[in-house]
């Protein structure tokens, strides 16, 4: 039976987390059987981000729905996840055992920092599986601050385009047409 880890926040659950998760659940598919640990940060934990994030209640429950519908187009258990509240960068990633942690670029750094302590503490070390960045329209990945900037939407598409006052100048001689 195959454990996999990883963490985060998921405030507005985008495209990136989306394929974060689906490569955890990839590895179970994958083995044939296990369980997947996510570590939802807490309201505390939360508190120093840079833009505004939903109470740990709300994060959760629309992580478990997404979970949900994942597991049943995945044709893998209901009872294939864990989520437990993140008080710490590093939960239980560094004392409990797992055999894979799940990761953005990002965030690799994290992850072999948890290998490092792992190792010190005489735990195998984990299988980092990196997920690259799911990119916006304009190439630049997306994010929760891009998207509470109304840059994006959770899917990477572009919102609240900014016109060029050529734009203007022309949309405003079609308006007088």
């Amino acid at each position: 039976m195959v454990r996999v880890v990883l963490g985060g926040t998921f405030e507005s659950l985008h495209s990136g987390h989306s394929e974060l998760i689906k490569e955890a659940f990839g590895i179970l598919k994958e083995a044939g059987s296990g369980v997947v640990h996510i570590g939802l940060t807490s309201d505390e934990m939360a508190a120093g981000k840079n833009h505004a994030v939903s109470d740990y209640e709300s994060r959760r429950k629309m992580l478990s729905e997404f979970i949900s519908e994942l597991l049943k187009e995945m044709n893998l258990p209901a009872d294939s996840y864990l989520i437990t509240r993140l008080d710490d960068p590093f939960g239980p990633s560094v004392s409990e055992y797992y055999d894979y942690i799940v990761v953005s670029p990002e965030t690799r750094v994290g992850a072999e920092k948890i290998n490092e302590i792992r190792w010190n503490s005489g735990l195998p070390e984990l299988n980092i599986r990196v997920v690259d960045f799911v990119l916006a329209e304009d190439t630049i990945p997306i994010s929760t601050t891009r998207i509470y900037n109304g840059e994006i939407d959770r899917r990477g598409r572009l919102q609240n385009k900014k016109s060029t006052s050529s734009e203007i100048t022309h949309n405003d001689e079609n308006k007088n047409s």
